[in-house]
């Protein structure tokens, strides 16, 4: 009788949460960041990200990092510069936004420890909607020291550095 419990519990859980990944805003697959080394007071976050309906990624937090910005790389003039992307990354509807180094990116600075392989790191993203309704997403992110098999993200020309998570901002 246990067992036969047991089994509708899981049933029911399985059902509830593929409706909440039905319903999921924005999807996030992919998700890791770089590995530090000791004293490295910086990394890189990447990710792919797809939303339901137009929404803006205006912010990252993340209890490792004393400070965590949505970043840009690209070239300027001959040079790779980084920067914050001021008023928040537009994701379109329907349409994936590949954060990967050499690109967009979620930078954690002001690290509180070094972020080791094959550890975990907490992550909250930040959206507004086009109502400029905020919403969040938690993650916990797998830290790698390279990008892990199959996300198609290599080395890239930056200095930076999950299974599959639905979030429902």
């Amino acid at each position: 009788m246990k067992f036969k419990s047991l089994m509708t519990a899981v049933a029911l859980a399985a059902t509830t949460l593929g409706a909440l990944a039905a319903d999921a805003a924005v999807e996030v697959q992919n998700a890791w960041a770089r590995a530090t080394v000791k004293g490295q007071m910086a990394t890189g976050a990447f990710m792919t990200l797809t939303a339901k309906e137009g929404t803006t990624l205006v912010g990252v937090a993340s209890p490792v990092a004393g400070v965590a910005q949505v970043h840009e790389m690209k070239m300027d003039g001959g040079v790779m510069k980084m920067a914050e992307v001021k008023g928040g990354l537009v994701l379109p509807a329907g349409k994936a936004v590949e954060l990967k180094p050499g690109g967009y990116h979620l930078m954690l600075m002001d690290l509180k420890a070094p972020l080791t392989d094959n550890t975990t790191v907490p992550l909250t993203l930040v959206f507004k909607d086009a109502q400029g309704v905020e919403s969040k997403i938690e993650l916990k992110v797998p830290v790698k020291q390279l990008a892990p098999a199959g996300t198609g993200m290599g080395m890239g020309k930056g200095a930076h550095g999950a299974n599959g998570t639905l979030g429902k901002p």
